[in-house]
């Protein structure tokens, strides 16, 4: 379930009070009117009564029922991106003002650089409106500026206010050509350096040192010190992954980091990217939309010990004797005093200068730090997945599967009426899914495109978007899940009624990519960007290409979207080792029309070639669900590719039709008849 069915009325401290005395919770009533503000602004989840936990693990009913009906007297944390958007930027630059700034520059991160932010870092989105997952503001003393990608161009016009912004992209025009231009001499532009990277920092400082504007590091971030209702950090509860779903044991993971860093000669590494700890320490936290991380800092000595910067209201109880006497946990705001240790002792620390924020950087190379900025040392081994994981992942994809049977069948009998609509495909999805066992929430939000909109990569429905789905037209459907034992990303092109040839051919087009990728045969040593015009090829045949990569990395129970493999143009130095799992979805979009891809998820695998000179590697298909055969035109696919339609459907019916019953099997059997 998605909400709490506690109905009770809450009867005010006094009573909250006595019940916890009686339940021997030495807790008083204030600290959990805390803790409830910092789950308010962590998303709900599929558990959203976990958090109860987190008071205590022996409570009676009466405390559980009293808990929670104090958790519905507290405010929800508001929408970011919604309020007085130009009252926001006369507080902000008034606060600029008072610092000696000209300028500041909102990005998209928060500390962590990660692909999703809580409600407390979503700075953009308070200052602008913009909601999207990537872009940067440049707010001026006089005028103020949005960056965004060509993913975003619809919707930044519809969230952003062209009174208070001009729009420009963010790949074609940098935005510190922006402020060089727009900024006089001897200007100072401010950044917060725990929300950009050295990287971004030196980029900026190229752009703006000519035109003698000067990049300020500031202590602190002037939006914070303006946004009078900022949300509390997150409190998201914070579980173990058990050894069943993890495959390796915490201890086994980091005596094997600390081997890593004692080869490299490192005294310690800096792990700033929560998926890292998360994946180390075998634990999953609850504190960002639909990926279970716990938001935190980390350290790991040679000795494969272990300092966790972490709120410790947010761990579930027993979490602490799973983690060991190596793992100590410490306070967040120790992280600075631990850094400057590290520094005063002349360690060699190794990081990713491509992920970690500035400040961190900085602080451990003025304190004295011998910084390795070679990556991650998680990173590697986080990407190639042990049996464990992989058996979980296909048993994940399995229920997955099923519950798109659910929802296919139930989507070709309601949209050739003519009344479904965007939002409402999104809502029966992630209902469909809700009933898979271990399901933890969508692994990213939904793409549900109908006819137009499918052709804008990325698209989110929204209120202001949301389309009906037409007979006749194309419906593109990219969604994912996020289940205990692995993690889903699955995209799958749909026929209303008559969808037309030049669709179909178009469809089949990529579909001949997606199947030359998935047969791919390749040896030991190969990156993904070596694989990238195998997808291509059919389309580049016909003056026809797509403008996004055609495959990423997939965690396990973590990511949908995780390093370092990738398929894609841009060239990629890491090979493709057996147990990575990876997206196979080339597209293509007319644009005003339809937007077409295809995707399953891929897992590396050996192969045994007889009279191979080296060792071979290939995919092994994850995803198991029906490919729309109304979408493809069968006389473009050679007897092969025929071959191949028709042998993944014969998979796709074994499997999952012990899964699924009565109309849904019916359907199945239907949808996976041989193409002939």
């Amino acid at each position: 379930m998605s909400v709490s069915t506690n109905t009770a009325m809450y009867q005010g401290d006094a009573i909250l009070a006595d019940l916890l005395r009686a339940d021997g919770i030495d807790r008083s009533v204030s600290s959990i009117r805390d803790l409830i503000a910092g789950v308010n602004a962590a998303p709900d989840g599929e558990l959203p009564d976990a958090w109860l936990d987190l008071v205590s693990a022996r409570r009676s009913d009466a405390t559980s029922e009293q808990l929670t009906a104090l958790r519905a007297t507290i405010d929800r944390p508001a929408d970011p991106a919604k309020g007085d958007h130009a009252a926001r930027l006369a507080a902000l630059r008034a606060e600029l003002n008072r610092r000696g700034l000209d300028g500041f520059v909102v990005p998209r991160a928060d500390e962590y650089q990660g692909e999703y932010v809580p409600l407390r870092g979503s700075r953009l989105a308070w200052i602008s409106g913009f909601t999207g997952s990537a872009g940067a503001v440049i707010v001026l003393l006089d005028k103020a500026a949005i960056f965004i990608d060509g993913r975003y161009t619809i919707q930044a016009r519809q969230e952003v206010s062209p009174g208070l912004f001009s729009y420009h992209h963010l790949i074609e025009e940098f935005h510190g050509d922006w402020a060089a231009a727009n900024l006089p001499a001897g200007a100072k532009l401010g950044f917060d350096p725990w929300m950009h990277t050295g990287a971004w920092a030196d980029k900026m400082r190229a752009s703006l040192t000519p035109a003698g504007v000067e990049l300020v590091a500031t202590d602190s971030s002037p939006v914070d010190a303006v946004w009078a209702d900022q949300p509390p950090a997150p409190l998201g509860v914070v579980n173990i992954q058990p050894l069943s779903a993890a495959g390796r044991s915490a201890a086994d993971k980091r005596a094997n980091i600390a081997q890593a860093l004692a080869k490299l000669k490192a005294d310690a590494a800096m792990l700033t990217q929560p998926d890292s700890i998360a994946w180390l320490l075998n634990v999953r936290g609850a504190d960002v939309p639909c990926t279970p991380l716990p938001l935190s800092f980390a350290t790991i000595r040679a000795d494969g010990n272990v300092d966790w910067f972490v709120d410790r209201r947010k761990l579930a109880p027993g979490l602490e004797e799973h983690l060991g006497n190596q793992v100590a946990i410490r306070a967040p705001e120790d992280l600075a005093g631990a850094l400057d240790a590290l520094g005063h002792e002349g360690a060699k620390v190794r990081l990713d200068g491509g992920t970690a924020a500035l400040w961190v950087v900085d602080r451990l190379a003025k304190a004295g730090a011998k910084l390795d900025q070679g990556g991650d040392p998680c990173v590697l081994p986080k990407a190639v997945k042990n049996q464990t994981e992989i058996e979980g992942a296909k048993a994940a994809h399995r229920r997955d599967g099923a519950a798109l049977v659910r929802f296919l069948r139930w989507f070709d009998a309601e949209a050739p009426k003519g009344q479904l609509d965007e939002l409402t495909v999104v809502a029966t999805l992630h209902k469909a899914r809700q009933g898979a066992a271990d399901f933890r929430g969508p692994s990213f939000e939904t793409i549900s495109g109908a006819g137009p909109n499918g052709a804008i990569v990325h698209y989110r429905a929204t209120e202001a978007t949301n389309r009906r789905i037409e007979n006749n037209s194309v419906f593109l459907l990219d969604s994912g899940g996020q289940y205990l034992d692995g993690t889903t990303d699955i995209t799958r092109t749909l026929a209303v009624g008559d969808v037309g040839p030049q669709a179909r051919r178009h469809f089949t087009l990529v579909l001949k990519g997606h199947i030359a990728l998935n047969r791919a045969r390749f040896p030991a040593g190969t990156a993904g960007s070596q694989l990238d015009s195998l997808a291509r090829q059919f389309l580049w045949q016909q003056g026809l290409d797509y403008d996004h990569g055609t495959g990423h990395g997939i965690g396990s129970y973590l990511s949908v979207h995780e390093g370092p493999q990738r398929i894609g143009k841009q060239l990629n130095s890491v090979t493709l080792l057996p147990g990575m799992i990876l997206s196979n979805e080339p597209g293509y979009y007319l644009a005003g029309s339809y937007g077409l891809r295809m995707e399953n998820l891929e897992l590396v695998v050996s192969l045994a070639i007889p009279g191979a000179e080296r060792p071979m590697l290939g995919f092994e298909t994850l995803t198991v669900c029906p490919i729309d055969r109304r979408m493809v035109d069968r006389d473009l696919l050679t007897a092969d590719e025929r071959d191949w339609f028709n042998a993944y459907h014969a998979r796709v019916k074994a499997e999952l039709s012990p899964l699924v019953s009565g109309d849904d099997l019916a359907w199945l059997e239907q949808a996976t008849a041989p193409l002939l």
